[in-house]
């Protein structure tokens, strides 16, 4: 070995060394959005509230609350809904390439009651349906 140099240490030789350790940061609530609720939770995780009884474990007709059953019956479940015809919407402008009129005629129509239209912002939106009766309402028969 050189002189002035250390010798190696052995392999039963541990090197101790202590890193620092954190301690528990203090569990401040977290802001709340506008809004929204608080957690119910603590802020230091795995110390949330532990649930015993999950819903689908509860028996059926008894409320959790009271411990008591509930009155027997059928239970009424709300029918599904029927599917609806998707309803296409035209701008004022599709309106009036279809009618071949000016788009200032279809904004009268539609003033007046005569066309039916559902304002979305500040423009209007014509339901085809509404275009084909104003349409065929509107015929007239020239003798």
């Amino acid at each position: 070995m050189r002189a002035g140099l250390a010798s190696p240490r052995t392999t039963t030789e541990e090197n101790h060394v202590s890193l620092p350790h954190r301690s528990p940061a203090p569990a401040y609530s977290r802001p709340v959005a506008y809004g929204q609720r608080p957690s119910p939770r603590s802020a230091m995780p795995g110390s949330g509230p532990t649930v015993k009884h999950p819903v689908a474990a509860r028996p059926m007709g008894v409320r959790p609350e009271a411990g008591r059953p509930t009155a027997a019956g059928p239970v009424m479940q709300r029918p599904a809904p029927a599917p609806r015809a998707a309803v296409t919407f035209l701008t004022v402008t599709e309106v009036a390439a279809i009618m071949r009129v000016s788009k200032m005629t279809v904004y009268r129509l539609v003033h007046a009651g005569e066309l039916a239209a559902v304002r979305v912002g500040r423009s209007f939106r014509v339901p085809e349906p509404a275009v084909r009766d104003y349409l065929t309402g509107a015929r007239t028969d020239v003798a």
